[in-house]
């Protein structure tokens, strides 16, 4: 990191090369920023992919391996001999890394929890002096694993929380610039210069957290999938459910013992009298039997859908022209064809997918106790959270998902993948043994997740999804990009449609919140790409705001 002089102020930037002769009218920098390089040959050769793969500034990249504050060097302090904790789940992966060999990535099915076997899996890396990297989805996740792996490995373990301040960041960051440490942290150290980096482990690699919202929109697991293959380290994936695109690499699956997640049952709803309330009459008595003894509980809520069910039959509500989800009204918003009744029993009333906390919250404690329900994060007996709670749980004695419908009928082409990923989360919550279970109710109980989420075997289905995806052209069988701007400049339609020339199909635009929205779709966008960086360099010279998202999670 240098300072540079441009136009009579003072700016930030990379050194990326040296060895060219000065050229006339050149100004030299004015000095070096901190005493630590942000990258090195390897770890910059993934950066140039990701800003090409992105549609992002190169320095918007480079800055994402960098501290908050300036790199500054520190003495090395002696490290303690490393324990053995246990036998490697995988264990030619510990004994390549540690011996700097190169196996590519492998995928650890199971549901978790994740603190004993990755520790065993590191513990050789640490102990021959080499470095790990451990990326989970969240904060809370990874403030977890930090403090359970620190009682382990002591000050080798380096906690790389986004949350801290950015001193605390940085003292994170020339920490691992050290070798022999297990790193902890979320997405943002993807990118960092981690000191002779022998292995890195992507934890729920399908979370949302693992993809970053702003621009460049990078995935953790698509960054160190690259990493690995410039760096030359293994890659360990685990989690219950794997993506369709982790799959589509062809990864060798390692099955954990038994079954991934406990004993799961389908709650059909279909046939109950309408106005029972969000919890049907089999998840009451499970929840009043554990209550009663003493146990714990987790009642989903989830909102993220914004659909309608028939109140009578439970069905969902589709335009029959089209098949689009309308939130509400007479006509399909896309369309413009009636709705009518309810196709299938032919009731005219309709209630909204899913529950917030808050009712779930009064309807639970109008027949448990009020004392004994709260949200996450109170302590009750009986928690009604989200996903996002899930972190900070801990083990109960059942779960309830309220609404798994609202899950699967998510409209977007990954909802089927996402909902058992979700459901999965729930279900290893409750664990396995000892008369836990998981309750989940639905209308359409046939649904082919909820067979792979009884069966506690989600490949069938990923192997299904696969092939859909590969007849549309969806990822990973086909690339998409979503470009949105505000104040595009005039001709902005035509020059968009101009940069790909015709090597993408281009959708849009569309109004979203102010904003132009264009969708572009092919099999391989590594041309629209590079016209693209160029467009939108011009646009935002012009006085846009442009935002790029490769590979959306959300269409």
């Amino acid at each position: 990191m240098v300072r540079v002089p441009l136009g009579g102020r003072r700016v930030p930037g990379f050194v990326v090369g040296t060895g060219e002769a000065p050229r006339p009218g050149l100004r030299p920098l004015l000095g070096r920023r901190g005493d630590l390089p942000v990258f090195g040959r390897h770890l910059l050769e993934v950066m140039r992919w990701a800003a090409l793969h992105y549609v992002a500034p190169l320095s918007v990249v480079l800055g994402k391996g960098a501290p908050p504050n300036l790199p500054r060097a520190s003495p090395a302090v002696p490290l303690a001999p490393v324990p053995v904790p246990g036998a490697s789940p995988l264990p030619e992966v510990s004994e390549a890394a540690a011996a700097g060999r190169h196996l590519g990535a492998r995928y650890l099915l199971g549901a978790g929890p994740w603190e004993e076997p990755l520790a065993a899996l590191v513990g050789p890396v640490l102990a021959a002096g080499r470095s790990a990297l451990a990326v989970v989805a969240s904060v809370a996740e990874a403030r977890h694993l930090a403090t359970r792996w620190g009682q382990v490995f002591g000050e080798r373990v380096v906690p790389a929380g986004s949350e801290g301040s950015g001193a605390g960041v940085t003292a994170a960051w020339r920490a691992a610039t050290r070798p022999g440490r297990l790193v902890v942290g979320t997405r943002e150290t993807c990118f960092w210069p981690v000191a002779d980096l022998a292995l890195a482990c992507v934890v729920e690699e399908g979370r949302r957290g693992m993809k970053d919202r702003a621009t460049p929109t990078t995935h953790a697991r698509d960054v160190l999938w690259r990493r690995s293959a410039v760096e030359k380290f293994p890659l360990v994936l685990c989690g219950p459910v794997p993506t369709t695109e982790a799959l589509h690499r062809a990864p060798p699956v390692i099955r954990a013992e038994g079954r991934l997640w406990g004993l799961v049952e389908i709650a059909d709803r279909s046939q109950e009298a309408p106005g029972g309330g969000f919890i049907g009459e089999r998840a009451r008595r499970a929840l009043q039997v554990i209550a009663g003894a003493g146990g714990r509980a987790f009642i989903l809520a989830d909102r993220r859908v914004p659909s309608l069910r028939c109140v009578n039959c439970r069905s969902l509500r589709l335009c029959p022209n089209c098949g689009s989800r309308p939130e509400g009204g007479s006509s399909c918003p896309r369309c413009g064809t009636g709705l009518g009744s309810c196709p299938r029993c032919g009731g005219r009333r309709f209630e909204p997918l899913g529950a917030a906390v808050g009712r779930l919250v009064a309807e639970a404690g109008g027949f448990l106790g009020r004392d004994l329900v709260g949200e996450g994060g109170r302590g009750c007996r009986v928690t009604v959270g989200t996903e996002r709670d899930l972190a900070d749980l801990g083990r109960v004695d059942l779960s309830v998902v309220v609404d798994a419908d609202g899950l699967m009928r998510a409209p977007h082409y990954r909802a089927v993948e996402d909902g058992l990923r979700l459901l999965a989360r729930v279900a290893a919550a409750a664990g396995r043994g000892g008369g836990r279970r998981m309750v989940v109710q639905t209308a359409d109980p046939g649904h082919p997740a909820l067979e792979a989420l009884r069966r506690a075997d989600p490949l069938p289905l990923l192997a299904a999804e696969a092939a859909v995806r590969a007849e549309a052209g969806f990822p990973p069988y086909g690339e998409i990009i979503v470009v949105e701007a505000a104040d595009v400049p005039e001709g902005g339609d035509a020059a968009l449609r101009s940069a790909v020339e015709g090597r993408a199909e281009v959708h849009g635009p569309a109004e979203r919140r102010g904003r132009q929205r264009w969708l572009l779709q092919g099999r391989d966008l590594g041309g629209p790409r590079v016209m693209l960086r160029r467009l939108v360099q011009d646009w935002r010279d012009a006085g846009a705001q442009v935002r790029i998202d490769a590979d959306p999670i959300d269409l």
